[in-house]
């Protein structure tokens, strides 16, 4: 029935995702001012079920911190109440996420076949992976390194001149099933690749000296739940023992710092960081990979969203990396860069000081395995729509996206190790 409806395409796709309601449900941000009102935040997450978006978890809240969040339809009436009795500063984001969720899909690209400019289902963009290396032999090859949880294969695709002893830069997206303007970019930036090749400098340039390995979507069975279930799914899908919750944060998954800080070792919780590290399939899978190509990969680039963040090494401690200061002037060209085009505002930094520990991350890890220039975009909004970015804001994040992307990547070729 599920996989019909998807087939059905994307113009029954809000429908079908009516089936799990999130009418009424509402996304409220708040600061708590001090140690009190944060109490009331882990008050309210222990007595009910409240989905952090950011940040990603309670544990990770402080005094004079931006908190975003979701409640089910028929608590917001009182979370409302305990907010207010608190005292604590708050506004309601989203009034009816149901209806926020409706209203992503306002492309007028609403076709069945595959859109830049729409959000795409995993078969769509499985196909178009297929399609894009079957359309430009000369520029692009696909893989697959490995496969998921639930067995689907993980496309890799390689983009670039063939070459001797080419350097390259790992791009990929889709960590966390919900993100979806993350694998929007990695669509985007093959397009870009494959059209302007020829006729832009910088883009030819780039193509003729580096390779680039896009891996479009990490967690696919998440990414594929999100469609079919749960709009909101974050983690991977893998079965955990002793329990019925499902999935592990693969963003926690890496060992780098593992389960250390900002992960939970909760198989409920939305950052919970796998029985081991790389205990899920999908992540073992890009961690094999870089590791067989460590003598190629100069650059890691991961694609997240939201917050319009540019972050470096490290997430899991308040340490600085033995490259920061080149890195920090990296992030803020590349911010700028970035701005130049829509005036989108980016913060930039190292993760822990920028948002919050959390240990785990895949960028971290790189930036450990030698690879120097690892960086974590969070890709818009501030907060707006937070998950559900409308489809016509898909190619302006993403023209402005890749000019970031295209300034870390001409660096990277100047500076090559």
């Amino acid at each position: 029935m599920w996989a019909l409806l998807v087939l059905v395409g994307a113009a029954s796709v809000s429908a079908h995702l009516q089936d799990l309601s999130f009418d009424g449900q509402k996304v409220f941000r708040v600061i708590p001012q001090n140690d009190e009102q944060v109490e009331v935040l882990n008050f309210l997450a222990s007595i009910m079920e409240v989905d952090f978006w950011r940040p990603d978890s309670v544990t990770l809240v402080k005094p004079k911190m931006q908190v975003d969040f979701r409640t089910e339809a028929e608590k917001s009436f009182d979370v409302e109440e305990l907010l207010k009795e608190s005292g604590m500063e708050y506004q309601v984001l989203i009034d009816n996420l149901q209806a926020a969720l409706d209203a992503q899909f306002d492309s007028k690209a609403r076709t069945g076949s595959h859109s830049y400019e729409k959000y795409n289902n995993w078969d769509t963009i499985a196909a178009w992976t297929a399609d894009i290396a079957a359309q430009n032999p000369d520029l692009v090859s696909r893989s697959v390194i490995g496969e998921t949880y639930e067995g689907r294969p993980m496309y890799l695709l390689k983009v670039g001149k063939s070459g001797s002893n080419k350097k390259a830069i790992f791009l990929d997206c889709g960590f966390h099933a919900r993100e979806w303007i993350s694998p929007a970019f990695c669509q985007w930036f093959v397009k870009e690749a494959v059209e302007t090749y020829g006729k832009d400098t910088a883009i030819t340039t780039l193509l003729d000296k580096l390779d680039f390995y896009v891996l479009p979507v990490v967690n696919i069975d998440g990414y594929v739940y999100t469609w079919t279930n749960d709009r909101m799914w974050r983690k991977t899908r893998s079965k955990n023992a002793g329990t019925t919750c499902r999935g592990t944060d693969p963003n926690r998954n890496f060992d780098a710092g593992w389960c250390t800080v900002g992960a939970s070792k909760s198989p409920c919780s939305a950052t919970y960081c796998g029985s081991a590290p790389e205990s899920e399939k999908e992540t073992k899978a890009v961690a094999d990979f870089i590791r067989e190509h460590l003598s190629t990969i100069k650059a890691y680039l991961t694609i997240h969203s939201y917050s319009q963040l540019l972050l470096f090494p490290y997430s899991y401690t308040y340490s600085l990396p033995a490259d920061y200061q080149e890195l920090n002037s990296i992030a803020k060209a590349a911010s700028k860069e970035l701005a130049s085009l829509y005036n989108t505002k980016y913060t930039y930094g190292p993760g822990a000081k920028t948002i919050y520990l959390a240990a785990g991350g895949s960028d971290d890890w790189a930036y450990n395995k030698g690879i120097k220039y690892s960086f974590t975009f969070e890709l818009r909004d501030t907060g707006t729509y937070g998950f559900l970015l409308p489809e016509s804001q898909i190619k302006p994040t993403c023209e402005e996206t890749l000019l970031a992307v295209k300034y870390i990547a001409n660096y990277v070729l100047e500076h090559l190790y």
